[in-house]
């Protein structure tokens, strides 16, 4: 990967992560509110759930994306942390925080559904 590839990628990096950083902090949505209907507790915990997750989702894209501006610095962008193979210019254009190639990204995909966190762990010792 060229140097002014890798410039490229570090600036959309770095947008996503401040923005990320931004809704991470917002935490409004997860602020426990008392009422005296009970209905009206059932939505505001339905709510609650609701940003707990999408917190939660933006919470592990942030790391990601944190990860690979760790692996542009050292030299690592691109390549896939389980295989080493090169990840596809493709790839890398559509999700330039992706760790892993598509067949990597499969596989840790079928073994998170059969409740196999292997490729997982990789993920996490590398963030």
């Amino acid at each position: 990967m060229t140097k002014i590839e890798l410039q490229k990628f570090k600036q959309i990096l770095e947008t996503k992560k401040d923005e990320l950083e931004r809704i991470v902090r917002n935490r409004d949505g997860i602020t426990i509110e008392k009422s005296a209907d009970a209905l009206d507790e059932v939505q505001h915990a339905s709510e609650r759930e609701l940003a707990i997750r999408n917190l939660d989702r933006e919470s592990n894209l942030l790391r990601n994306v944190r990860s690979a501006l760790r692996r542009i610095e050292d030299g690592s962008f691109g390549t896939c942390l389980h295989c080493e193979e090169d990840i596809s210019p493709k790839r890398m254009a559509a999700v330039p925080w992706a760790p892993f190639c598509i067949q990597c990204q499969e596989q840790a995909d079928r073994q998170r559904a059969d409740g196999d966190e292997s490729l997982d762990e990789l993920l996490v010792n590398a963030a």
